[in-house]
């Protein structure tokens, strides 16, 4: 029987390969020679399916430190995910991802801010010809918390997301995603507790468990919010952060604080609508709560929004983003 050539390998009796397969590690590209180079910018009804535009195309989930500022003036280096799409037309593909890319590392020097994201984001419309431009960076945030009574300090990270969006009328909008940690006591399990406890003597403890708030507000136009505000206000609405360094007196606090601000995942939502509401640097918010029930094999869930008109709703249903 002949013989039978392979194309990438070689085949049985030393029968070489059809194409040549080998990288050239010393060529060197020059102008002359990328000039040369396919652009499928220049490629006529290369479009496939429907004609019709999409909303948003580009690269997600690519990394690099970049800067930001707490609050002080201290600039922390961290880890970033980004997100940057931009829309595009129908009939249109082959936007250059690699500019999207490229444009982060031409600002990695600076300290980034929503301004920083405009005009990143009108770069991507002017150089990529879109109508409409997004940028989503996602990073965990470090910030010093003292413990409850003994004095100790400890990193608390949090999870933090800005986001940038400018549209076709050149509106732009900014929004902060924060997510906040804390421990939630059952108000029903702690009523029952007690119940055991003075009518037969039976020591009980009421269920508790780690809970997680993704706060994500839009800010007022010319408004500044800073991440260390919306900890506050997550703080100060749920009062029992969980905790970062403990000692015997930092962990019998945290037991009467869980005593004292008992709440159902209801509860949460509602405090943390009327911290935000009361927030003029906050246009608009959504507040998504999952307390990790620890009674039960599911978890409690709730959501609640501001209730501007035209603006964020209660949509939220990625619940298991919220484990924590």
């Amino acid at each position: 029987m002949k013989k039978k050539p392979m194309y990438l390998h070689e085949a049985p009796g030393g029968l070489a390969p059809q194409i040549n397969r080998s990288f050239d590690a010393h060529f060197k590209s020059n102008a002359a020679y990328r000039a040369t180079l396919p652009d499928m910018m220049d490629a006529v009804n290369a479009a496939e399916g429907a004609h019709v535009p999409i909303q948003q195309v580009g690269c997600a989930n690519f990394r690099l430190p970049l800067k930001f500022r707490a609050r002080g003036g201290k600039i922390h280096i961290l880890e970033t995910s980004v997100t940057g799409t931009v829309s595009l037309e129908a009939g249109l593909k082959g936007i250059n991802m690699g500019r999207i890319m490229r444009s982060f590392y031409e600002h990695a020097d600076e300290v980034f801010s929503f301004e920083v994201l405009r005009r990143l984001l009108a770069k991507y419309q002017r150089q990529i010809g879109a109508f409409e431009a997004r940028i989503n960076l996602l990073f965990s945030f470090p910030m010093l918390q003292r413990s409850l009574r003994s004095g100790l300090t400890g990193w608390q990270y949090y999870r933090v997301a800005f986001e940038a969006t400018l549209d076709r009328a050149r509106k732009f909008r900014r929004i902060v995603e924060f997510d906040f940690v804390y421990s939630s006591t059952c108000p029903c399990s702690a009523e029952l507790s007690e119940h055991a406890r003075s009518t037969r003597g039976a020591y009980a403890t009421p269920h508790a468990q780690r809970s997680k708030a993704r706060v994500r507000v839009v800010l007022a136009d010319k408004r500044t919010l800073t991440i260390e505000d919306l900890q506050r206000h997550c703080a100060s609405a749920l009062k029992t952060e969980t905790q970062v360094i403990v000692k015997r007196e930092d962990e019998q606090a945290f037991a009467e604080l869980n005593g004292t601000y008992i709440k159902f995942v209801e509860d949460a939502a509602r405090l943390l609508h009327r911290e935000l509401a009361a927030d003029e640097r906050i246009l608009d918010f959504q507040v998504a709560c999952s307390h990790l029930e620890s009674l039960h094999s599911h978890d409690a869930v709730s959501v609640i929004c501001k209730g501007v008109k035209d603006g964020l709703r209660a949509d939220f249903s990625n619940f298991q983003s919220l484990v924590c």
